[in-house]
């Protein structure tokens, strides 16, 4: 089934993309008729002048697979011509975007919303996922000792079992002995760790049990928390590329500090600056994946991901805002700085989220 999901989650990246997508400088042929089917304006063009719709209307099943599969692979030769300058060129692709160059690129917000669920799928379809086993009692070391004491219990019994079926003459006996004798000097040394443990759990137990901040809902979602920490990392996982786009207002106000003094940039320059940046990271970290699982060694792939970035947002920088290379490089380590409280603000947001929901 995560492969199906996975398909979903593509399907619905393309079409939430295509959504937001202009169809400025989109082909469609010439239009069937002189009137506008959809206001009733007579057509000087393949496009209505007054609502937009295109004068040709598909009419058929096929048109419906037609209309999907250009969803998914979406904008037709913009993403050709959006990829290499995003990969490689950065800062040319928002400055000509700004500037007002649209019609033959894929807009930053469908680049977006693209690049985050093909992402989000293709870690689905390899099983990049949460861990499902975890146990909450596995994480206290009171609890710990105590289930390992146990299975060190059942063993040692078991070899008991065996050895009094054994008889008195038979030579595996003395082997059976001292592997009963050290299970017991083991389980003397863990019942000593177990009484040491055992205070500091019952004060950690009664802390955590019973937190009481005076909001229920924090404490509701704490005491969640503790009892499933596999559902609810899960939950987690499944926020991230839901609330992604929270990424973007959570950037503005540190890349506008960057640049607050220079009053030619607005908020809306850093917000295409931003999001193309997001989606390249995506395409990044996709590509990433794609290679780990061909079987790249880890050395390599360790190299591009603390390597490439701040590469490429330096690049983007400087050709985006007209920098020089020595201003271009002093803000991208700031804006690392920057990355890295944004990331915490965002996790933080999303771990109230589920302790709240």
């Amino acid at each position: 089934m995560g492969e199906f999901d996975a398909a979903g989650e593509l399907v619905m990246g393309g079409l939430l993309g295509r959504a937001v997508e202009p169809h400025a400088g989109e082909g469609h042929g010439h239009g069937h008729g002189t009137i506008c089917l959809n206001c009733g304006t007579a057509l000087i063009g393949p496009h209505c002048h007054e609502c937009g719709q295109s004068g040709h209307v598909h009419r058929s099943l096929g048109a419906i697979g037609h209309e999907l599969l250009h969803g998914v692979a979406h904008f037709e030769g913009k993403m050709w011509n959006t990829l290499p300058l995003l990969a490689w060129r950065p800062g040319d692709l928002t400055r000509r975007y700004v500037a007002g160059e649209r019609a033959r690129f894929v807009s930053p917000m469908a680049m977006f919303l693209f690049s985050i669920f093909t992402m989000f799928a293709i870690f689905q379809i390899l099983g990049i996922s949460t861990p499902t086993d975890l146990d909450s009692a596995k994480i206290k070391p009171a609890e710990a000792v105590q289930q390992e004491t146990k299975k060190l219990e059942n063993r040692r019994d078991h070899k008991i079992e065996k050895l009094a079926k054994l008889d008195t003459n038979d030579p595996d006996r003395a082997e059976l002995q001292d592997d009963i004798a050290k299970a017991n000097s083991q389980l003397a040394d863990m019942k000593v760790a177990a009484a040491h443990l055992s205070h500091d759990s019952a004060a950690e137990e009664g802390y955590s049990k019973h937190v009481n901040t005076g909001w229920y809902t924090l404490d509701h979602g704490v005491e969640k928390w503790q009892k499933n920490p596999a559902l609810m990392l899960y939950k987690l996982q499944s926020s991230i590329y839901k609330f992604s786009w929270l990424l973007i207002p959570l950037s503005l106000p540190f890349v506008w500090l960057l640049f607050f003094w220079k009053r030619q940039y607005k908020l809306y320059d850093h917000a295409v600056f931003v999001t193309y940046s997001i989606a390249a990271m995506s395409m990044l970290f996709i590509g990433i994946t794609l290679l780990a699982a061909i079987g790249v060694s880890s050395e390599v792939l360790s190299t591009i991901a603390f390597v490439v970035p701040p590469i490429h947002i330096c690049r983007q920088l400087k050709q985006a805002y007209g920098l020089r290379w020595r201003s271009a490089i002093l803000r991208t380590i700031v804006l690392l700085w920057f990355i890295v409280i944004i990331a915490v603000l965002f996790l933080l947001i999303l771990a109230l989220l589920g302790i709240m929901g």
